[in-house]
């Protein structure tokens, strides 16, 4: 059976299988039937979700499945990805269902659910939901005691904000400090500036008048040119740009510096650890991390932990080691004994922490980290036999490994998706690492008889 839901929930073209109303009927009702016989009551279920014009139909078709099925649904609106996490924790809910394809085109959208404790649902209620789905038999609905939808939203929109302003950037004072905030027409198009002026901020709010279309277009995290155009000619203390979601941020300094998730990382380690906060000295980020965050964290007594790409695997991570501060370079951060969902608005809330407390300025916070030149080769390949198989290839990754020593990383991986071999290769010479990557390409072409193309 095909696998609907992947590492970040169930994804696709709006109106189009498994994202068209038939099939997200059908997830609402399993959803709500399978939480249902476990907890041997009806459920509970909080549903949020972006600004995509979609959103809202796709939003009724869950839900009408999900009362059928005895649930009581209550509608947070318009609302970021980790807030309904954090509704459905502290509800508490038995579960929360998002509408939203995060940094996507508007034309895709998505169902991600969360567990009562803010983590995102086991794989085997998804397993379940993905059979109902693939059943032919299809499923009559129950006779439920009371069918009850509540629109909600407001009360739990102002939950959550101040949820933010209080428990997390109750210790701030943001007074005299400009910042821009890109909403990227997204979820945080509402909250965010709204949480930033109330914590004292002067709050310069830009693409934060969504139409159903426009979320994520020119951008937000995925395009930040705008961004630093605006924090410079407004003189502006930092930049903050969300997704559509605003699970991830990324930040654009004084100076109009991006700073990427593996920036963000290294400052918020060094506040963490001077703050006596960072569990273990380590830092949880994934194999996508630029050897230069690894490199910065060992000359100040910490370390690097990576896994695979994926905040899943992150989090994973994260609570395995009991670790205080994960995330990847895209801008997801997650801080466990905050949130288990990554969440932009409390990773800003954290950085701009570290600025009050140091009173230095992000781009003087980020001193200390550099990136190092990366190379990324793609190899079409025809088979995907284990790499740890090939002899001729293990014998150069040796010989590369050897010869970047501490100074540098090689990462050879296969593509998830596509019939591709990726050679990644970081170190300090751009020169000597593309050489490196052609020739480890050149044999990868060799051995499984193929052509290759520059990522």
């Amino acid at each position: 059976m095909k696998f609907l839901f992947g590492t970040d929930g169930m994804r696709g073209a709006a109106g189009q299988f498994p994202l068209d109303a038939a099939t997200v009927t059908t997830v609402g009702f399993s959803l709500a039937r399978h939480l249902g016989t476990e907890l041997g009551r009806y459920p509970v279920i909080v549903v949020g979700r972006d600004t995509r014009e979609s959103g809202v139909w796709l939003e009724q078709a869950l839900v009408e499945g999900a009362t059928n099925s005895g649930a009581q649904c209550q509608s947070a609106g318009v609302i970021t990805t980790p807030g309904v996490a954090f509704l459905t924790r502290t509800l508490p809910a038995d579960a929360g269902v998002v509408i939203s394809a995060s940094h996507n085109p508007y034309e895709d959208n998505g169902i991600k659910i969360f567990a009562p404790s803010g983590r995102k649902l086991d794989d085997s209620t998804e397993r379940l939901i993905e059979a109902d789905i693939f059943s032919s038999k299809g499923m009559p609905p129950i006779q439920a005691a009371q069918l009850l939808t509540v629109d909600n939203s407001a009360h739990l929109q102002e939950r959550y904000l101040g949820f933010l302003a209080r428990d997390i950037g109750g210790q701030l004072s943001l007074t005299g400090l400009l910042l821009v905030i890109d909403c990227a027409n997204g979820a945080a198009s509402s909250l965010a500036p709204e949480l930033f002026q109330l914590l004292g901020a002067s709050v310069v709010a830009i693409n934060n008048q969504p139409d159903g279309k426009n979320i994520n277009q020119d951008s937000g995290s995925l395009h930040l040119d705008s961004l630093k155009q605006k924090v410079l000619s407004e003189g502006a203390h930092l930049g903050v740009a969300f997704d559509g979601d605003a699970d991830r941020v990324l930040f654009i300094d004084d100076e109009g510096n991006p700073i990427d998730g593996d920036a963000t990382l290294w400052v918020l380690a060094n506040y963490f650890r001077d703050r006596g906060e960072l569990s273990d000295m380590l830092v949880v980020a994934t194999v996508m991390s630029n050897v230069g965050l690894e490199i910065a964290l060992r000359s100040r007594g910490m370390r690097l932990v990576r896994t695979d790409v994926g905040d899943k695997y992150v989090l994973d991570e994260l609570l395995r080691l009991k670790a205080s501060l994960g995330g990847e370079q895209s801008g997801h951060i997650i801080i466990p004994k905050l949130s288990l969902a990554g969440d932009g608005m409390i990773t800003t809330l954290a950085l701009l922490g570290a600025l009050q407390e140091s009173g230095k300025s992000l781009k003087e916070l980020t001193d200390g980290f550099e990136r190092y030149p990366q190379v990324l080769v793609n190899v079409t390949v025809r088979e995907k036999r284990p790499l740890s198989e090939l002899e001729e290839v293990q014998k150069l990754v040796g010989e590369v490994e050897r010869a970047l020593g501490d100074g540098g990383r090689l990462l050879l991986r296969y593509s998830g998706t596509e019939p591709l071999a990726r050679v990644m290769i970081e170190g300090e010479d751009q020169t000597e690492i593309e050489e490196y990557a052609e020739r480890l390409a050149g044999t990868i072409r060799q051995v499984l008889g193929a052509s290759e193309s520059r990522g």
